[in-house]
C-alpha cells in the first residue's frame, strides 16, 4: 500500500515527508515530479540509484549525481537522460566504468558525434553494444565495428538480430570477408552477390542460422531455394515459405511441415541435434504467427482466400483494399486476420465487430494493448460487459468514467483479482468503497487503491498513521 501512496500524484507534501522519513520507504517515491530539495537530499542519501532513474530531477541534482562514486547511479542517469543533456553525455564518454559507457552506446539520445567515439572504446562490450543498438550509424562507424579485431564486436555488428530497426546493410566490399568469418556469415548471407558467391556452400553450411539467412536472399536461384525448402530445420523452411517466388504447391507443403504433426528426426541424428530441431520447430510456430509479408500487403487481392491465415493477415494489413474485400476479411474466422483488416481501415469499426475482435484477441506474446484501445466500445456496451462471464471483458466496463455505482460496487468485489485491481483505479468510489479496497487481501489491489488520486486525503493520512509513519 505504501508503494501506491508513494506514486499517488495527489499525496500532500507533508505526507510525502512522512514517507521520505520511513525506514523502508517505497522505491516509487524517488520518481515523483514534486519532490523538494530537502526531500531529494534525504532520498539520495539512502537510494541514489532510484533517484537517478527519475526523469523529473532538476539539472543541478543530475549534475551532482553524475559525480556519484557508484557506477550504477551513473548508468541510471544515462537511462533517464534527455537529448538536450549533451554535457552529461560528453562527460560519460570518458567514464572510467565500462558499464556506463555501454549504456551510453545503447542510448538513442546520445549525440551522434559522441556515440561515434565509442567505436574506438577500449572495452569490447561497449563496441559490441554500439554495433547492436546503433543500427543507423554512419558507414565509417559501421566499417570500424565490422572489422573489429574482437570476435564479439564483429558478431554484434553483423548479426541476424539487432536491438533497433531497420537492420543495417554491410558495405558491399566487406561482404566477402564477412562471409568468410563464421561469426558474421549469417548476418552477411542475405547481402551477398549471387553471381560471385558459393551459394551451394552456404546452403550446406552447418550453421542453421546461415541457411535461414540465405533463404531470405531475394536473388536466390530456384535450385538453391528448393534445396533450402527441404532443410531439416523448420525456421529455414519458414523463411522459404515467406518468399514471394516460392510456388504455391511448395508453400502449402512448407506450411504443413511447420504446422503439422511433429515428426521426430531419424535415429541417424544425434540427441543434441534432435533437441535443437525440436526447439527450432517450436520457434517456427511462434515465428509464423508474427511473420511479416510486405509483398503480400503490397498486392493483397490474390491472397484474400489463401488457406494460410498468415497470408490473409498480411493482405488485410493493406490500406488499399476494396470495400468488399475488407468486409470479407473483417468477418474472417481467424481473429488476427479480422483485427488486421480493422487496424488498416480508415472507416470506423462498428461496435459489434469491435467487441468480437476484443473478445477473440489472444496475443501470442503478453501485452497490455487490446483491440478496445483502438476501437473504443460505446457506454451501453461497456455497462453490459460489467456482468460478462469473462473477467477480461468485465475489465472493459471500468473504462466508463460514469459507471453506475451499483456496477462499480460489484466490480470492486469481483472474485477475480485483476478486475478488483482495475476497479481500484476508478475515480468514482465512495470513501467506504476505498476503505474496502485498501483492506483487500491482494497487495496489487490495495496498491492500486492507494495510488488513486481520488482517494480522500483523510484516508491517506489514516493509513500512514496506522503504519506508524
Amino acid at each position: 500500500m505504501l508503494a501506491g501512496l508513494a506514486e499517488n500524484p495527489a499525496l500532500p507534501a507533508d505526507l510525502v515527508d512522512r514517507l521520505v522519513a520511513a525506514p523502508h520507504r517505497p522505491f516509487e517515491l524517488a520518481c515523483r515530479p514534486d519532490l523538494s530539495g530537502p526531500q531529494l537530499d534525504a532520498l539520495i542519501a539512502r537510494d541514489a540509484h532510484g533517484v537517478a532513474l527519475s526523469r523529473h530531477l532538476p539539472p543541478q541534482v543530475r549534475h551532482r549525481l553524475a559525480a556519484h562514486p557508484d557506477p550504477s547511479v551513473r548508468v541510471a542517469l544515462v537511462i533517464s537522460a534527455t537529448p538536450d543533456e549533451r554535457d552529461l553525455f560528453e562527460r560519460f564518454t570518458a567514464d572510467p566504468a565500462p558499464e556506463v559507457r555501454e549504456q551510453l552506446a545503447q542510448c538513442d539520445h546520445t549525440p551522434a558525434d559522441l556515440r561515434a567515439r565509442l567505436a574506438h572504446d577500449p572495452a569490447p562490450g561497449v563496441r559490441a553494444a554500439l554495433g547492436q543498438y546503433w543500427t543507423a550509424a554512419p558507414e565509417p562507424v559501421r566499417r570500424v565495428l565490422l572489422t573489429d579485431p574482437e570476435d564479439g564486436v564483429r558478431a554484434a555488428a553483423c548479426a541476424t538480430y539487432f536491438r533497433r530497426l531497420p537492420h543495417p546493410v554491410p558495405p558491399a566490399d566487406l561482404v566477402p570477408a564477412l562471409l568468410a568469418d563464421p561469426l558474421t556469415r549469417a548476418g552477411a548471407a542475405p547481402h551477398c552477390d549471387p553471381d560471385t558467391t558459393d551459394l551451394a556452400g552456404l546452403a550446406a553450411d552447418p550453421d542453421p542460422e546461415v541457411r535461414r539467412a540465405l533463404a531470405t536472399h531475394p536473388g536466390l536461384p530456384a535450385a538453391i531455394r528448393d534445396r533450402l525448402a527441404a532443410d531439416p530445420r523448420a525456421l529455414v523452411r519458414l523463411a522459404v515459405l515467406a518468399r514471394p517466388d516460392t510456388p504455391a504447391a511448395a508453400r502449402a507443403a512448407l506450411h504443413d511441415s511447420v504446422t503439422g504433426p511433429w515428426e521426430p528426426p531419424g535415429e541417424d541424428v544425434d540427441e543434441e541435434t534432435a533437441i535443437e530441431i525440436e526447439i527450432d520447430r517450436f520457434g517456427a510456430g511462434a515465428e509464423l504467427r508474427m511473420l511479416r509479408l510486405p509483398w503480400v500487403t503490397a498486392d493483397p487481392l490474390p491472397h484474400l482466400d489463401s488457406p494460410h491465415p498468415v497470408f490473409r493477415r498480411a493482405a488485410a494489413a493493406s490500406t488499399d483494399l476494396p470495400a468488399e474485400a475488407r468486409a470479407r476479411l473483417l468477418a474472417d474466422p481467424d481473429n488476427e486476420v479480422a483485427l488486421a483488416a480493422a487496424r488498416s481501415s480508415s472507416d470506423p469499426i462498428d461496435p459489434v465487430t469491435a467487441e468480437r475482435l476484443d473478445r477473440g484477441h489472444r496475443p501470442f506474446k503478453r501485452m497490455r494493448w487490446r483491440p478496445a484501445d483502438a476501437f473504443p466500445l460505446p457506454v451501453q456496451t461497456l455497462r453490459r460487459l460489467a456482468a460478462d462471464p469473462a473477467p477480461r471483458m468485465r475489465l472493459l466496463a471500468l473504462r466508463d468514467p460514469d459507471l453506475p455505482a451499483a456496477l462499480l460496487e460489484r466490480l470492486a468485489a469481483d472474485p477475480e483479482e485483476r478486475v478488483r485491481r482495475a476497479a481500484a483505479s476508478h475515480p468514482a468510489h465512495t470513501p467506504a468503497a476505498f476503505r474496502a479496497l485498501l483492506d483487500d487481501p491482494s497487495p496489487s489491489v490495495h496498491r492500486a487503491a492507494a495510488a488513486n488520486p481520488a482517494l480522500p486525503v483523510e484516508e491517506m493520512r489514516a493509513r500512514l498513521d496506522a503504519a506508524g509513519l
